[in-house]
C-alpha cells in the first residue's frame, strides 16, 4: 500500500514513516502544503495522511482542491490536535474520509488506512505485497518502490509462487514441479530464471528480496540488515 504523509512536525513524521515502513508500506513524505498537494495530484496513493495546521496551505485546502480536480477518489485520514465538532465537521465537509486526533496510536492510524482503502479502492483487486514490492495478479502489474518491473511470464509464474508462501523457504524440486510439472527442462532453467528474476527485483534497490536458502530452495522476503 502507497501512502501519502503531510505532516510539518518532523518529529511525529518520522514515527509515522519509521512504523509503516515496518509493515511494509510504501510511503510519500511532505513537510509542507504546497508540496502535499504536488505529490497527492501527480502520483498515485491509495491513502492520504494529512495534518490540518501546515505551512503554506493547509490539509483543508489540500482535501478541498484534490476533490474538486482529481477524478479518483483518493481515501484521506486527517491529522490533527484539534478535537472539537466544528473543526471535525469542517474537515469532512472538505472532502476528508477519517478524522484522527493526536496523540493517537500508530497502529490505529494503520488499521484506519487499510480499512479505508479497502472500502474506497474495492475488495476485488488481488494484490501481493512484499516490502516495497507489489505484484498485481489481476493486471499482472509489478512495481517496486513504485518502480514498474517487466518480467516474462516463467518469472511472473516464479514470482507468484514465491510470494504467495513468504517468508516461508520454498524448494527447488517444489517450484520445478510448479512450474514445468513432471517434464522440466533438461537444462537448469530455473537457475537461469531465479538471476533474472532476482536481477529484475533487487539490482536497482538497496534491500535485497530474494534469497538462497543453499541446499534447499529460495526464500523471498526483507530480512533485517547487519
Amino acid at each position: 500500500m502507497r501512502i501519502l504523509v503531510v505532516e510539518d512536525n518532523r518529529d511525529i513524521m518520522a514515527n509515522i514513516v519509521e512504523y509503516l515502513e515496518l509493515k511494509g508500506c510504501q510511503v510519500g513524505c511532505a513537510l509542507d502544503g504546497l508540496t502535499g498537494l504536488h505529490l497527492a495530484a501527480t502520483e498515485h496513493f491509495d491513502v492520504i495522511i494529512l495534518d490540518i495546521m501546515l505551512p503554506g496551505i493547509d490539509g483543508n485546502q489540500i482535501c478541498r482542491s484534490l476533490r474538486a480536480s482529481s477524478k479518483r477518489h483518493v481515501p484521506i485520514i486527517m491529522l490533527t490536535a484539534r478535537d472539537e465538532l466544528s473543526d471535525r465537521l469542517t474537515g469532512f465537509k472538505s472532502g476528508a474520509d477519517d478524522y484522527v486526533v493526536k496523540p493517537f496510536a500508530l497502529s490505529e492510524l494503520l488499521a484506519r488506512a487499510k480499512a479505508l482503502s479497502w472500502r474506497i479502492n474495492g475488495t476485488s483487486r488481488r494484490v501481493l505485497q512484499i516490502h516495497d514490492l507489489t505484484f498485481d495478479l489481476d493486471t499482472l502489474e509489478i512495481r517496486r518502490a513504485g518502480q514498474l518491473l517487466k518480467l516474462n511470464p516463467t518469472n511472473l509464474k516464479l514470482l507468484e509462487i514465491l510470494m504467495q508462501r513468504s517468508p516461508a523457504v520454498v524448494t527447488r524440486r517444489e517450484l520445478e514441479n510448479t512450474l514445468w510439472g513432471e517434464d522440466p527442462p533438461e537444462s537448469d532453467s530455473l537457475r537461469s530464471n531465479i538471476h533474472l528474476l532476482r536481477r529484475a527485483l533487487d539490482k536497482s534497490f538497496e534491500a535485497p528480496l530474494l534469497h538462497t536458502v543453499h541446499g534447499v530452495g529460495f526464500q523471498l522476503c526483507l530480512k533485517a540488515q547487519g
